[in-house]
């Protein structure tokens, strides 16, 4: 027997899956806290964590795997890790952390991004990191240089979340080409750390840590942290990625015009282009791919939408409570495609980098009080959502991504037939659900980084597929409706 372990170091809570390299399938999971991970606030708009509750509840989420899994530790053949996206985590020369990471949904360093954006050229940021630094680790960094210059000084390396567990796992300072992408510090013309940004911003190289590939071994699992594990020391850590990127391998998302998308409380829609084609206007987001290299160039562009789920989830806490989800499924397919005019635009969890960082708030157009009723509202909040994720598979077309097939986790949004059915038809594309999900997609990469399989193919030979949607004779009149919510979205916008 044989298997592999993936950690998710999420902001909500550590994940932790077993897989099965031989049936290619997980056997154990759990999670850690119950409840969400706490988020420090120190000031409006920012957004810290302590490393260290990352690494604390890792630890009781495995031990929940290997107590439930009950298996040989000595047939844990490799570690995946997946995590948080451009969270900035800060070691001393001692490999302490100096400061709590400033995570993903941190804004402090908003204006440091634009700035850097404006100064560097607009043209030569999108020709070359395909871009706007925007409030990525880069631009977190750059704050702290300018706001806690006694912290900067005793800065040796800087690391992403998933670098941080893996050097707490290893001993070993390293980061990934992918990694460095999403702090926008990667010049994709060169393919390497971008000497003008860390110059603009008065960075040392000596702050980066030496780069690894995303699949082969990082590193081994040191003998004291294995004993506080109840694992084995010397076991590799063979594959790491952030969470988009690696959802996206999780649903063998690896060639262009593949897509993965998600729709929990928001949502997104990751595609692969091979094309360096940066939107102007900044509304996606374009990193290295985890299969991306120089001579392969294989590119994830990152769309997300904050009004999604949410807004499922406030049509039922707010007109629906007698019904759960799947009945308010039901009813929303009793009512017409396009809602009888009746239009939802779930731009209402601040604001949409889609629509260039407006908030215009969320908005129900054409409400007539003879004809709509609660079945016409329901469907009308789905066709929004899948309205808003058209618009933005639009922009990601015009930079190379020619959608043929989506593919997600069957969960949130992705469980109601008509959501599902309708993003099919609005995309013109295949829709396959599948059996999985961050920390089982990061043990599938363990397995294909240490070698134990040999290519994707074998990776994903037994990934369990659910259902697959393709479009119906609704499309054109659904791609109708699409165009009158998209001109009226505009009216908003104005």
């Amino acid at each position: 027997m044989a298997y592999t372990l993936g950690f998710d170091i999420g902001s909500s809570s550590v994940k932790v899956s077993l897989l099965d390299i031989e049936k290619g399938t997980g056997i154990a999971s759990a999670f850690y806290p119950k409840k969400e991970m706490s988020i420090s606030v120190p000031h409006p708009e920012w957004a810290e964590q302590d490393p260290e509750d990352w690494w604390n509840n890792l630890k009781k989420a495995l031990g929940e795997v290997l107590t439930e899994a009950s298996v040989k530790t000595s047939d844990i053949r490799a570690i995946g890790i997946t995590y948080q996206m451009h969270g900035l985590v800060a070691l001393d020369k001692n490999g302490q952390v100096v400061r709590p990471s400033i995570i993903w949904c941190d804004s402090r360093a908003v204006n440091y991004g634009r700035e850097a954006f404006h100064s560097l050229g607009e043209n030569w940021s999108l020709d070359h990191l395909l871009n706007s630094p925007g409030n990525f680790t880069a631009a977190k960094l750059a704050w702290v240089k300018d706001n806690e210059p006694e912290v900067y000084d005793r800065i040796d390396k800087i690391m992403l979340p998933g670098d941080y567990i893996a050097y707490r796992l290893t001993g070993e300072k390293n980061t990934t080409l992918s990694g460095l992408s999403e702090g926008i510090f990667v010049d994709f013309q060169k393919n390497e750390l971008s000497s003008e940004l860390m110059e603009y911003f008065g960075f040392s190289t000596d702050l980066i840590p030496q780069q690894v590939p995303v699949f082969a071994p990082q590193g081994t699992l040191r003998s004291d942290v294995a004993d506080d594990l109840g694992l084995p020391s010397g076991i590799p850590v063979s594959y790491r990625a952030g969470d988009q990127p690696n959802n996206a391998f999780s649903l063998n998302v690896l060639e262009p015009g593949e897509v993965a998308a998600t729709a929990g409380t928001s949502g997104v829609v990751y595609g692969v282009s091979d094309q360096l084609s940066p939107d102007a206007q900044s509304r996606v987001n374009t990193f290295a791919h985890v299969n991306h290299s120089k001579d392969q160039r294989r590119l994830g562009i990152l769309l997300c939408i904050n009004g999604t789920g949410i807004l499922n989830a406030w049509l039922r806490h707010n007109t629906a409570k007698d019904l759960d989800y799947a009945q308010m499924n039901e009813m929303a397919l009793s009512a017409p495609a396009g809602a009888d005019g009746l239009r939802f635009f779930p731009f209402g969890n601040g604001a949409e980098r889609v629509l260039g960082d407006a908030n215009p708030g969320a908005t129900l157009n054409g409400l007539n009080f003879n004809i709509h009723r609660q079945s016409h509202l329901l469907r009308a909040g789905q066709e929004g959502i899948a309205f808003s994720f058209r618009y933005g598979m639009d922009i990601m077309q015009k930079m190379g991504v020619n959608t043929k097939v989506i593919r997600a986790g069957k969960a949130n949004m992705f469980l109601s037939s008509l959501f599902r059915q309708t993003l099919s038809n609005l995309a013109g594309a295949t829709v396959e659900l599948y059996d999985t999900d961050g920390s089982l997609g990061a043990a599938r990469g363990a397995a294909l980084g240490a070698g134990i399989w040999k290519s994707p193919q074998e990776a994903f030979e037994n990934l369990n597929q659910l259902e697959v949607v393709t479009p119906n004779e609704e499309a054109e009149v659904i791609n109708k409706h699409y165009d009158d919510w998209k001109q009226k979205l505009n009216n908003i916008l104005k």
